[in-house]
């Protein structure tokens, strides 16, 4: 074992969280989670956050193509268009002002006349299944860029090499436990960014997944460890 030694030398996170260079697609992940690994407290992953945790969320949506989240989240968090950010700097250049949510839904169960749609500085992407009631689909197609990936349920794999096709490589995903579940079980998350909060919750909270075990679980390694006012910014990549 050895010591994480704290340093007071502030770092450049638009640096350490960099995409991989080249022109492949990289899918990351950003949670939160309690020291008991809590996922939500008070039904939001907010309630789990501090200062610095929200700047780099807003950051890693700065750095990102595209986000994917749940339609779940999405209603459980308030989720609106994303906006952009004068901290964000010249991380966009050459790119839209913003990157587009990609919203997972099979129901289609969407407030399609909400600002998350009508009011995006780039068209929000809804990514659902063939099965999806046809009135909905219709809807959605309405205000929506629709990508249809699989017929029962949702093909992530289909579903991540279509946004790819659209030019969005650079992908971060919100969750919730249940996207973040199928998207590992895909073979697809290529990177976890989680911050540990120092609470501890207790109760039957969500972890960052939710799903069946995995048969084989996917290993990652450690790229590095970040702290502020005792909370954690961990940063790790699969095991190749």
């Amino acid at each position: 074992m050895r010591t994480l030694t704290p340093s007071s030398e502030p770092v450049d996170l638009i640096e350490r969280y960099a995409y991989p260079p080249g022109g492949g697609t990289w899918l990351r992940a950003n949670m939160v989670a309690s020291l008991d690994g809590a996922a939500q407290r008070d039904e939001r992953s907010g309630g789990l956050g501090n200062a610095a945790d929200q700047e780099l969320f807003l950051l890693l949506r700065g750095l990102a193509d595209a986000v994917i989240v749940g339609a779940g989240t999405v209603r459980a968090e308030g989720y609106g268009p994303v906006k952009p950010r004068e901290s964000w700097g010249a991380v966009r250049d050459g790119r839209p002002p913003v990157p587009p949510l990609a919203v997972v839904s099979r129901a289609l169960d969407l407030d399609f006349d909400a600002p998350l749609f009508t009011e995006a500085a780039v068209p929000t992407i809804v990514l659902t299944a063939a099965a999806a009631d046809p009135a909905r689909l219709r809807a959605a197609k309405e205000r929506a860029d629709v990508i249809v990936a699989g017929e029962e349920a949702l093909d992530f794999t289909v579903a991540v090499r279509e946004l790819a096709a659209r030019g969005f490589h650079r992908l971060l995903c919100e969750g919730g436990p249940w996207v973040l579940a199928q998207v590992v079980e895909a073979g697809l998350l290529d990177e976890l960014c989680l911050t540990l909060s120092p609470m501890l919750l207790a109760g039957h909270p969500a972890r960052i997944l939710n799903g069946p075990p995995f048969a084989v679980p996917p290993e990652f390694r450690l790229g590095h460890a970040l702290e502020e006012d005792d909370f954690l910014f961990l940063r790790y990549a699969r095991s190749r």
